[in-house]
């Protein structure tokens, strides 16, 4: 699967960094590292809907860009 050969390339936004530990009520000073953690669990069920690849782990959904790797948002589900 494209998403999980290039984890080194995942990333994130200032802006996104935040947007990630306000919506999952996160404590971590690494959330691209959290992300990667999830990503690689193997119960995470991952789709590519568009642009865009889904995550689905632990009642959370982390939002990737197909084309960047940059981590867009992550949300409860």
């Amino acid at each position: 699967m494209p998403l999980l050969q290039s984890l080194d390339k995942l990333h994130t936004t200032e802006l996104g960094v935040g947007r990630i530990k306000k919506n999952l009520f996160l404590d971590v000073n690494d959330v691209v590292k959290w992300c990667r953690e999830k990503i690689l669990n193997s119960d995470a069920i991952i789709v590519r809907r568009g642009k865009n690849w889904y995550i689905d782990i632990d009642d959370c959904e982390i939002a990737v860009n197909e084309y960047s790797y940059t981590i867009i948002t992550a949300h409860k589900i």
